[in-house]
Protein backbone atom coordinates (compact mmCIF):
# COMPACT_ATOMS: atom_id res chain seq x y z
CA UNK A 1 0.00 0.00 0.00
CA UNK A 2 2.98 2.43 0.77
CA UNK A 3 4.39 2.33 -2.26
CA UNK A 4 0.66 2.81 -4.03
CA UNK A 5 0.17 6.15 -2.35
CA UNK A 6 4.42 6.82 -3.11
CA UNK A 7 3.35 6.44 -6.62
CA UNK A 8 0.57 8.96 -6.30
CA UNK A 9 2.31 11.38 -4.32
CA UNK A 10 5.12 11.42 -7.62
CA UNK A 11 3.02 11.56 -10.06
CA UNK A 12 1.90 14.58 -12.25
CA UNK A 13 -1.79 15.98 -12.01
CA UNK A 14 -1.09 17.93 -15.46
CA UNK A 15 0.31 14.93 -17.22
CA UNK A 16 -2.36 12.99 -16.18
CA UNK A 17 -4.93 15.75 -16.82
CA UNK A 18 -3.40 15.66 -20.72
CA UNK A 19 -3.60 11.80 -21.13
CA UNK A 20 -6.58 11.52 -19.72
CA UNK A 21 -8.22 14.04 -22.05
CA UNK A 22 -6.57 13.00 -25.09
CA UNK A 23 -7.60 9.14 -24.56
CA UNK A 24 -11.22 10.98 -24.19
CA UNK A 25 -10.97 12.44 -27.17
CA UNK A 26 -9.23 10.29 -29.38
CA UNK A 27 -12.18 7.56 -28.14
CA UNK A 28 -14.76 10.39 -28.61
CA UNK A 29 -13.84 10.71 -32.32
CA UNK A 30 -13.23 7.58 -33.44
CA UNK A 31 -16.86 7.05 -31.95
CA UNK A 32 -18.60 9.39 -33.45
CA UNK A 33 -16.77 8.71 -36.74
CA UNK A 34 -17.79 4.75 -36.85
CA UNK A 35 -21.37 5.82 -35.84
CA UNK A 36 -21.42 8.21 -38.52
CA UNK A 37 -22.20 11.24 -36.75
CA UNK A 38 -19.78 13.60 -37.67
CA UNK A 39 -17.33 13.33 -40.55
CA UNK A 40 -13.29 14.15 -40.03
CA UNK A 41 -13.58 17.56 -40.51
CA UNK A 42 -16.32 18.42 -38.17
CA UNK A 43 -14.26 16.21 -35.47
CA UNK A 44 -11.15 18.45 -36.22
CA UNK A 45 -13.91 21.77 -36.32
CA UNK A 46 -15.58 21.09 -32.72
CA UNK A 47 -11.65 19.90 -31.20
CA UNK A 48 -10.74 22.93 -32.32
CA UNK A 49 -13.48 25.47 -31.37
CA UNK A 50 -13.63 23.62 -28.13
CA UNK A 51 -9.79 24.33 -27.41
CA UNK A 52 -10.26 27.77 -28.66
CA UNK A 53 -13.03 28.12 -25.90
CA UNK A 54 -10.19 27.56 -23.00
CA UNK A 55 -7.93 29.52 -24.09
CA UNK A 56 -9.38 32.58 -22.31
CA UNK A 57 -9.30 30.24 -18.98
CA UNK A 58 -5.82 29.24 -19.92
CA UNK A 59 -4.67 32.87 -19.53
CA UNK A 60 -6.32 33.24 -16.84
CA UNK A 61 -4.71 30.09 -14.54
CA UNK A 62 -1.15 31.53 -16.14
CA UNK A 63 -1.49 35.26 -15.03
CA UNK A 64 -2.68 34.04 -11.68
CA UNK A 65 0.32 31.82 -11.30
CA UNK A 66 2.60 34.63 -12.50
CA UNK A 67 0.84 36.77 -9.46
CA UNK A 68 1.06 34.01 -7.41
CA UNK A 69 5.35 33.37 -8.43
CA UNK A 70 5.74 37.02 -7.55
CA UNK A 71 4.05 37.50 -4.34
CA UNK A 72 6.40 34.67 -3.46
CA UNK A 73 9.26 36.00 -4.74
CA UNK A 74 9.20 39.84 -3.23
CA UNK A 75 7.56 38.29 -0.62
CA UNK A 76 4.61 39.54 0.05
CA UNK A 77 3.14 37.56 2.65
CA UNK A 78 6.54 38.41 4.90
CA UNK A 79 5.53 42.23 4.13
CA UNK A 80 1.65 42.15 4.66
CA UNK A 81 2.55 40.03 8.01
CA UNK A 82 4.96 42.22 9.25
CA UNK A 83 2.82 45.38 8.14
CA UNK A 84 -0.11 44.09 10.32
CA UNK A 85 1.69 42.57 13.15
CA UNK A 86 0.94 45.34 15.48
CA UNK A 87 -2.43 46.62 14.05
CA UNK A 88 -4.43 43.06 13.76
CA UNK A 89 -4.78 40.52 15.70
CA UNK A 90 -3.69 36.73 15.02
CA UNK A 91 -7.08 35.86 16.12
CA UNK A 92 -8.83 37.54 13.15
CA UNK A 93 -6.08 35.70 10.42
CA UNK A 94 -8.50 32.88 9.71
CA UNK A 95 -11.05 34.22 8.58
CA UNK A 96 -9.59 37.24 7.37
CA UNK A 97 -7.71 35.30 4.71
CA UNK A 98 -11.00 33.25 4.13
CA UNK A 99 -12.83 36.56 3.06
CA UNK A 100 -10.11 37.84 1.05
CA UNK A 101 -9.83 34.63 -1.20
CA UNK A 102 -13.72 34.19 -1.44
CA UNK A 103 -13.10 37.97 -2.78
CA UNK A 104 -10.42 37.09 -5.35
CA UNK A 105 -12.14 33.60 -6.28
CA UNK A 106 -15.30 35.55 -7.02
CA UNK A 107 -14.18 38.37 -9.18
CA UNK A 108 -11.62 36.30 -11.22
CA UNK A 109 -13.76 32.96 -11.58
CA UNK A 110 -10.70 30.60 -10.71
CA UNK A 111 -10.35 28.75 -7.69
CA UNK A 112 -6.67 27.25 -8.44
CA UNK A 113 -5.87 30.74 -9.93
CA UNK A 114 -6.47 32.00 -6.25
CA UNK A 115 -5.08 29.16 -4.73
CA UNK A 116 -1.81 30.46 -6.56
CA UNK A 117 -2.17 33.66 -5.50
CA UNK A 118 -3.53 32.96 -1.65
CA UNK A 119 -1.29 30.29 -0.47
CA UNK A 120 1.60 32.60 -0.94
CA UNK A 121 0.59 35.11 0.77
CA UNK A 122 -1.24 32.56 3.78
CA UNK A 123 1.88 30.43 4.67
CA UNK A 124 4.18 33.30 5.12
CA UNK A 125 1.57 35.09 7.35
CA UNK A 126 0.91 32.21 9.39
CA UNK A 127 4.47 31.72 10.16
CA UNK A 128 5.00 35.32 11.12
CA UNK A 129 1.87 36.31 13.15
CA UNK A 130 1.85 32.43 15.17
CA UNK A 131 -1.10 30.92 13.09
CA UNK A 132 -1.26 27.22 12.91
CA UNK A 133 -0.19 27.18 9.11
CA UNK A 134 -2.93 24.05 8.33
CA UNK A 135 -5.74 26.69 9.13
CA UNK A 136 -4.66 29.39 7.27
CA UNK A 137 -3.82 26.78 4.36
CA UNK A 138 -7.52 25.67 4.94
CA UNK A 139 -8.60 29.17 5.02
CA UNK A 140 -6.98 29.89 1.28
CA UNK A 141 -8.61 26.75 -0.10
CA UNK A 142 -11.99 27.08 1.40
CA UNK A 143 -12.50 30.92 -0.22
CA UNK A 144 -10.89 29.66 -3.84
CA UNK A 145 -13.76 26.79 -3.89
CA UNK A 146 -16.14 29.56 -2.83
CA UNK A 147 -16.02 31.90 -5.27
CA UNK A 148 -15.31 29.73 -8.04
CA UNK A 149 -18.91 27.64 -7.56
CA UNK A 150 -21.00 30.92 -7.15
CA UNK A 151 -18.99 33.34 -9.82
CA UNK A 152 -20.86 34.58 -12.89
CA UNK A 153 -17.53 34.11 -14.54
CA UNK A 154 -16.32 30.80 -13.50
CA UNK A 155 -16.02 27.84 -15.68
CA UNK A 156 -18.02 25.29 -13.48
CA UNK A 157 -21.03 27.76 -13.22
CA UNK A 158 -20.63 28.56 -16.91
CA UNK A 159 -20.71 24.40 -17.90
CA UNK A 160 -23.22 23.83 -15.07
CA UNK A 161 -25.89 26.15 -16.64
CA UNK A 162 -24.70 24.43 -20.15
CA UNK A 163 -25.40 21.03 -18.96
CA UNK A 164 -28.36 21.84 -17.66
CA UNK A 165 -29.61 23.73 -20.62
CA UNK A 166 -31.27 26.67 -17.76
CA UNK A 167 -30.29 30.40 -17.97
CA UNK A 168 -26.73 31.54 -16.88
CA UNK A 169 -27.94 34.36 -14.51
CA UNK A 170 -30.74 31.98 -13.22
CA UNK A 171 -28.32 29.69 -12.66
CA UNK A 172 -25.98 31.38 -10.57
CA UNK A 173 -28.82 33.32 -8.67
CA UNK A 174 -29.77 29.95 -7.72
CA UNK A 175 -25.95 29.21 -6.20
CA UNK A 176 -25.51 32.24 -5.14
CA UNK A 177 -27.90 32.19 -1.33
CA UNK A 178 -26.69 28.42 -0.79
CA UNK A 179 -23.10 29.65 -1.25
CA UNK A 180 -23.40 32.69 0.56
CA UNK A 181 -25.25 30.75 3.62
CA UNK A 182 -22.20 28.50 3.63
CA UNK A 183 -19.49 31.14 3.48
CA UNK A 184 -21.04 33.25 6.93
CA UNK A 185 -21.11 29.61 8.91
CA UNK A 186 -17.67 29.03 7.40
CA UNK A 187 -16.71 32.62 8.25
CA UNK A 188 -18.43 32.28 11.87
CA UNK A 189 -16.15 29.05 12.63
CA UNK A 190 -12.64 30.36 11.25
CA UNK A 191 -13.76 33.08 13.59
CA UNK A 192 -13.79 30.74 16.52
CA UNK A 193 -11.19 28.79 15.49
CA UNK A 194 -9.03 31.80 15.22
CA UNK A 195 -10.03 32.83 18.71
CA UNK A 196 -9.61 29.13 20.49
CA UNK A 197 -6.71 28.10 19.14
Amino acid sequence: MKTFFKIIGNASGSSSVLYSVLIALIISSIYYFINKIMTVREIIDNTIKGMSGMISLALLIILAFTIGNLCNELGTGTYVSESLNGVLSPKLIPVLLFLTSCFISFSTGTSWGTFAIMIAIAVPISNQMGVDSSIAIAAALGGGLFGDHCSPISDTSVISSMASASDHIDHVKTQIPYALISGIITSILYLIIGFIS
